[in-house]
């Protein structure tokens, strides 16, 4: 919040005092005075609901963290109080909606993700609970001079983790056991794939924001090899610009910015390109979810893309999609989910002056000649011309991984989503 004004100061000292000195009559008196001549002071409403929260008088806890909060909004420590209002008179959604509304305002408020991801637990929400209490502990980790009691609350979350992913290890076991037997080659790979995990081993990797799966090549592009099928989606590249340029030209809301950060993501390297169309994408597929408006006008791009040997993972793959770029646009070095996916680049318009870098290889595009990545490894792309680029963008798996790592991933992510 911002600094309280002279008269403010005053009242909260005299309040403070009284409270020290076991005078809640006077602290109220003090503080209810002060709030009828400044009904819209957020210090004078957060230290009345402070009072009321101690009284155990929740409803006026919450009016008066509830007007704080109105009346600084932006203020991160006003709506976690309020959720610890809520939390006392137990009310899950109102403590629910207040959290989240102080981590629009701050994705890194740390209390405010230690409390949602207390209330994940209390209601047996395992999945959100393991995924809050995750991000706790990466928080935690980098904090020094945590209280006793936060950092005993801290070591809870921490065991619920642990218990949350032996569950997990256990349902492993169980159903997939059978099929790592018969194949003890794609089990070496995969078992400490869930073992990273689940945090049961450290494996030193590229970057990469999600699942790792260990000891693939680390290609940066992949050897064009490796995709015997590309000649075959390469032949269709004129049909699929086709109808790339005709969706481009009726414009509308299919077309959109491809970095859409959360409310309250502090400032960083997408902040330039967050809600910006100058990187915009056209999804046929999104997190293996078909956008039907898009494919009924593009129904040349589906059969192509519905003849390939795509990766099918309920909530997460395949997608596929135009990706336009405006001239004079860059995409910042960044790196990707999950090194067992391969990105597939068809480009469709390329003008000249357009690049594309992998780690350290950069190459241009070349309209109808498709390549593949890794993208957990360092990449970026320029548009320095002055016209647009479009490529089509798919995922697949990555081609250094057997079939049966492939069913043995596909179903471990399913246990994940369902424990």
């Amino acid at each position: 919040m911002a600094e309280p004004t002279a008269a403010a100061r005053s009242v909260l000292a005299a309040a403070a005092a009284a409270r020290q000195k076991g005078d809640r009559a006077g602290e109220l008196a003090l503080l209810d005075a002060a709030i009828g001549e400044r009904p819209g002071d957020p210090h004078l409403l957060n230290a009345r609901g402070m009072r009321a929260l101690a009284d155990g008088d929740h409803d006026t806890a919450v009016a008066s963290f509830r007007a704080a909060a109105k009346a600084d909004p932006r203020e991160g420590v006003l709506w976690v109080n309020l959720a610890s209002a809520y939390r006392a008179m137990g009310d899950d959604d109102g403590e629910r909606q207040s959290l989240e509304q102080a981590l629009d305002r701050n994705r890194l408020n740390f209390m405010a993700h230690f409390r949602l991801a207390e209330l994940h637990q209390r209601r047996d929400e395992r999945i959100p609970a393991a995924q809050s209490w995750g991000n706790v502990l990466q928080m935690a980790a980098g904090m020094e001079g945590l209280s006793p009691p936060l950092a005993a609350a801290i070591e809870r979350g921490r065991e619920f983790l642990q218990a949350h992913n032996a569950r997990i290890a256990a349902e492993v076991d169980a159903q997939l056991g059978p099929m790592i037997a018969a194949d003890p080659a794609a089990a070496r790979r995969f078992t400490a794939c869930v073992d990273h995990a689940l945090g049961r081993r450290r494996v030193y990797r590229n970057e990469c924001a999600g699942i790792l799966y260990p000891f693939l090549p680390a290609d940066e592009f992949f050897d064009r090899a490796l995709f015997p099928w590309f000649e075959r989606l390469e032949a269709r590249t004129d049909a699929i610009r086709a109808e790339a340029l005709a969706l481009l030209a009726e414009g509308g809301e299919s077309i959109r910015p491809y970095v859409r950060q959360d409310k309250g993501t502090p400032e960083n390297k997408w902040s330039a390109l967050d809600g910006s169309l100058d990187w915009s994408a056209c999804f046929l597929w999104e997190y293996g979810a078909r956008n039907e408006p898009v494919c009924a006008r593009c129904p040349e791009t589906v059969a192509a893309l519905e003849a390939l040997p795509r990766s099918h993972i309920p909530g997460k793959a395949p997608s596929a999609f135009f990706s336009i770029l405006k001239p004079h646009a860059h995409i910042p070095a960044h790196t990707g989910v999950t090194n067992t996916r391969a990105i597939i680049h068809l480009p469709l318009v390329v003008p000249p002056a357009c690049r594309f870098r992998v780690g350290g290889e950069i190459r241009e595009w070349k309209v109808g000649e498709a390549f593949a990545f890794d993208d957990t490894i360092e990449h970026e792309a320029w548009n320095d011309s002055d016209e647009q680029r479009i490529v089509l963008i798919l995922d697949g798996w990555n081609p250094h991984m057997s079939e049966t790592e492939q069913a043995l991933l596909t179903r471990f992510l399913a246990i994940t989503d369902q424990a």
